[in-house]
Order: structure tokens, then sequence, then C-alpha cells
């Protein structure tokens, strides 16, 4: 089974319509991976493994009727944003939600009507504002690449991705408001896609920033990715047909460039190394490389750490939906949110005035070509004992949201695949950024990156904690 588990989604598919083997014992598998190495990844803030049991059995009668979507019989985690009919919801925070919160949010309801398994909460940085990861509710899970020490798996989506290398889930469910899918999928080595903004409706999830969050899916390859997207996307609803398409998007000499902005300037040089060597080996598959004006990046990432626009939603929509909640909530986090300016404000007017006039200006990202690439994360994840400061904290919030919250603030769309280690062992991604509504073209250009290099198996090896 392990064997077979590590396939790509769209064999996994195959296998459980053509009753290969059944969602039962994929997901008593998936249960067994997690029992191993759950209590010291901890990825899990619920977990309920006699609904994941059932809703297999019920997706195996979908099968064997000739029934169920792309993902039946498919363990996925969810992020402890999502509703969930049956499961609790925390948001991270440290009091449970109203009943509202435990209804399926769409994309769970989308899942859930193909088959797909739920094998429970992934945990998440409260209320997703942040994007070191750490959780001083209920724990921070750990970075699978250090066998030694406990290291950030990034944030906010911060279960997620540990998950997936756990095996307990093949879909990680999360949000991305300012890189929360890109963040711990880069620091763990998977692949995290932030779709443009409105593409999937965030129905049922809680808000972080109604102006900018996207709700979507990390998985353990770009092929995964795509098949996930086909599943789900309104648009598609064929995975299959989706792969078969994406091969026709790019074609010939594939055309990237590097924007000369602070964020490769800034970027750590051992993780720069990384991402050099990848981009010399595309160019000797075909790949032509050229360097672009990215300074409106720049612009956009101050903007975005100094707007507040995150803050500023996400207060109103506490004080309109849980009263008293911000009073609970962690120093790291209610300090910044307690600061923001009310709805109607001067300040946020102003801010989403600002917002609409950067994002009038992408055009001049994409003159001279239809994809950026970017570091996903500028810094080697530090150690969690080292954030006990809170000031340290601040610090690494920051520069670990700076390669990402442009793409939110400039309405884009992106993915992050791993490309490598640096010196300290720890995974390297790479992101690719086009477009907003050019989800397919970014899809296509990833999958074409992940066949040219190869996937995180391929380029990394297996996380140390998970090595017998």
């Amino acid at each position: 089974m392990r064997t077979f588990i590590e396939q790509s989604l769209a064999r996994i598919a195959e296998a459980l319509k053509k009753r290969e083997v059944s969602s039962a014992e994929l997901v008593e598998h998936a249960l067994s991976r997690h029992e191993r190495h759950g209590a010291r990844l901890s990825a899990y803030k619920h977990i309920d493994e006699p609904a994941a049991r059932n809703a297999a059995r019920l997706a195996d009668d979908m099968l064997a009727s000739g029934a169920g979507g792309p993902l039946c019989g498919i363990p996925v985690s969810v992020k402890d944003l999502y509703g969930v009919e049956g499961m609790p919801t925390f948001a991270g925070t440290a009091r449970r939600l109203p009943p509202s919160w435990e209804t399926d949010a769409w994309l769970v309801r989308r899942l859930r009507d193909q088959g797909a398994v739920f094998v429970g909460k992934t945990h998440t940085v409260e209320l997703a504002f942040g994007a070191v990861g750490i959780n001083p509710h209920w724990g921070t899970p750990r970075n699978p690449w250090d066998a030694t020490e406990a290291r950030i798996p990034g944030g906010s989506s911060c279960g997620a991705a540990v998950s997936l290398w756990e095996g307990s889930a093949l879909v990680a469910l999360g949000s991305d408001t300012g890189g929360s899918i890109r963040i711990p999928a880069s620091m763990t080595g998977t692949v995290g896609h932030k779709l443009t903004y409105g593409r999937w409706p965030a129905t049922g999830v809680v808000p972080l920033s109604t102006s900018l969050d996207s709700v979507g899916g990390l998985t353990r390859t770009v092929e995964d990715t795509a098949y996930f997207f086909g599943a789900v996307d309104p648009a598609w609803g064929d995975a299959n047909a989706l792969l078969r398409h994406l091969p026709t998007l790019v074609t010939g000499s594939p055309r990237i460039a590097v924007p000369k902005c602070d964020i490769w300037t800034d970027c750590q040089t051992d993780i720069a190394d990384v991402l050099e060597r990848a981009l010399d080996e595309l160019s000797t598959h075909g790949w032509r490389r050229q360097v672009v004006d990215g300074s409106l990046l720049d612009e956009a990432k101050s903007f975005y750490m100094s707007a507040g626009i995150a803050g500023v939603e996400c207060r109103a929509f506490l004080e309109r939906e849980l009263p008293g909640w911000l009073e609970i909530l962690h120093p790291t986090v209610g300090s910044r949110i307690g600061v923001a300016p009310a709805l109607d404000s001067e300040r946020y007017t102003e801010a989403i005035a600002e917002r609409e006039r950067l994002m009038g200006r992408v055009e001049e990202l994409f003159e001279e070509t239809d994809l950026l690439v970017l570091p996903t994360a500028t810094i080697t994840p530090p150690l969690v004992s080292d954030l006990v400061d809170v000031d340290r904290y601040a610090q690494v919030n920051v520069k670990a949201l700076l390669p990402t919250c442009p793409v939110n603030l400039l309405g884009l769309c992106a993915i992050t695949l791993p490309v490598g280690l640096d010196q300290s062992g720890m995974p390297v991604g790479l992101q690719l950024v086009a477009r907003a509504g050019r989800d397919e073209t970014l899809l296509s250009a990833a999958l074409a990156v992940e066949r040219a290099l190869g996937s995180a198996k391929d380029r990394l090896g297996r996380p140390p904690c998970l090595v017998p």
C-alpha cells in the first residue's frame, strides 16, 4: 500500500474506480500513517477516524454503483477555518466557534458530493493571521525536514502540508490571504496553488480578509494539483480532461521572466543558488529566461504590509460575527487586529483606493512575458524555540510574507513547487506567477516545469522525520 499510495492522484482515482483497491483500504492506510507519525508531527487539531471509515464505506458503495466524482474515496485534510459537517471549528482560536460554522463550506461540499473522505481538521494560525505557522493555543505542527529540532512549517495553513507528508491525506485544503497556502508548501516541500481571487467561493470559510482570501489546496505534486483543480473547478469538473488539455497551453520555447526586485535581492544566498540552478536546468529544456522590471512588486509588498487591509476586515468580522473573540486572541495576533482601524475609516477607504490603483498597473509586469518567477520563501524555516520572543516572531512573520503577498495584493494567481534543498537541508520552493484568470496557463507551465525537473520525491527525497 505504501508504494501504491505514492502514485499520482489520477492513478489512485483510476484504481479506485476499477476496484483494484477500495477506499476503505486507502483510508485505513492513511489513518495508520497518522497513528504512526501524528504525535510527533502534530498536523491535526481534530481527527475523526470513525467518520472517515464510514465515509470510505459510502465512497466504496458509490464506486460500486458507478457513481462518484474524480475524488471519490480520496482522503482529504481540511484547514480548521472551513466548516465541515460533524466537526468542530476553532479557526485556531482558544474557543469553539458557534454551530453556524460547522456546516459544509462550498469547497467541502463540492468534495463531499464527489465522495471524498474527510480525515480531520488541520492546525491553522489563529484566524489565519500569520505566516509563521505557530499556534500558542493548540501547538505548532512540526516541519518534517528536521528530525533533530522543531522548525516552523510556515503558515497559516500550517498543518495542511504536514498532513500530506504524514500520509494521512492526499489533498489538503487551505486558504491564502498573503501566502498562507504557498508559504507552508514551500517550507515543507509540497505544492501550493493560490487561485485567482474569486475563482472559487470562500463561502463557509472563516474569513481573514474578504478582499484578499482565496481558497484552494496543497498536494504532493503539480500533477496532483492539476487533477484536484480539474475535479473541483466548475468550468471543468473533469480532472482527466484538464490534464489532457494543459500540455497544449505551454508549447515551444516557454518564456519566463525574473523580476528585478527586492524579493530576489533579499533572498538568502543558498536559497537563491538553488533557484538559479533550477532555472539553469530549465534553460537546457528550452525555457527562455529574461529579466523584467519588478518595481511594482516591491510597491505592492510594501503597501500590503503598511495598509493593514486584512486587519481591518478581520476586526470588522469579529465585531459583527464573534463578539468577545478579540479579547481571547493571543497577543501575536490580537495586538495587530486590535489596533486596526474601523471598516468605515478614511484610512481603510484610502487603502482600498490605492490597491485599485496598483492593480491597474499589473500589465507593467507582463508586457514581455506570461509568467514571472520568484522565490516563495527567502529564509530557512527557523526553530520554533527561536520565535518565543514577540519581536523576533514579528520579524520572521514579515520576512515570510514578503515574497508572496504582492500576488494577493495585485489580484494575481501563483503556484509554488519544490526544486531543491538549502544548506540546512530544508526545502526551497519556486514560485510561478500569472495574470488574474490564467490559472490553467499557470498550471500548464508548472506541470511542464515538474516534468522537466522532477517532483519533490525526485529532487528532495524523503523528510528525515519519516525515514525509518
